[in-house]
């Protein structure tokens, strides 16, 4: 009993140290046009090679529009290229492969795009995004779970800032990159980490 009356109010205070922050960092978010910033935004992905081990790669360099409406974030949008030639493997022979037609062929698609085409909101924090995804010229549906991690202004550089997490999955298959599939899983994860910046001055 007395472990229960001391957590009753630890917990409500926790929670409501949370909503606070919740509420802060939404109030925070102003609707505006926001660029991903170049040095905190990572798009990676992982497949399963041969069930011996789980790899993870990234594309270095890609730019993403984000149009963000902070009274209705559902209606919200976003537009991402990635520069195809920019893949890293950590290995640079097998850059050389994924770069090649066995894969995304970059001499003849340099770019590989996304852009939404729906946002539900699930509460603050959550929601998901649908979109097409374009590999090799080819385009098909993507669902993506994506999170609301946080919002703020710096005064230092007089920008507003929004950062979110998202993850998804697809069968590369679907967009003709079907080399060595089974030994190389057709399923591959996306995982997206991303900060948005827009200045100050867009809002004036």
């Amino acid at each position: 009993m007395i472990f229960k009356k001391t957590l009753a109010p630890t917990m409500a205070a926790l929670i409501a140290v949370i909503m606070s922050q919740s509420a802060l960092a939404q109030s925070e978010a102003v609707s505006g046009t926001y660029k991903a910033e170049p040095t905190h935004r990572y798009i990676t992905f992982s497949y399963s090679h041969m069930g011996y081990s789980n790899p993870w790669l990234r594309w270095r360099d890609w730019d993403a529009t984000l149009e963000w409406n902070a009274e209705d974030p559902s209606a919200s949008s976003i537009s991402v290229v990635i520069d195809t030639a920019s893949i890293d493997s950590g290995v640079d022979v097998f850059d050389g492969h994924l770069k090649s037609d066995r894969f995304f062929d970059v001499e003849n698609h340099s770019q590989i795009t996304f852009a939404s085409t729906g946002v539900t909101q699930v509460n603050d924090k959550t929601g998901t995004m649908t979109g097409d995804l374009t590999i090799l010229g080819v385009s098909k549906p993507v669902t993506l779970d994506v999170v609301f991690n946080n919002a703020g202004f710096s005064e230092r550089d007089g920008i507003y800032k929004l950062g979110f997490s998202a993850k998804t999955s697809v069968n590369r298959s679907d967009f003709g990159l079907d080399y060595a599939v089974p030994y190389v899983s057709d399923k591959v994860d996306i995982i997206i980490e991303a900060e948005f910046i827009m200045p100050a001055e867009s809002t004036e």
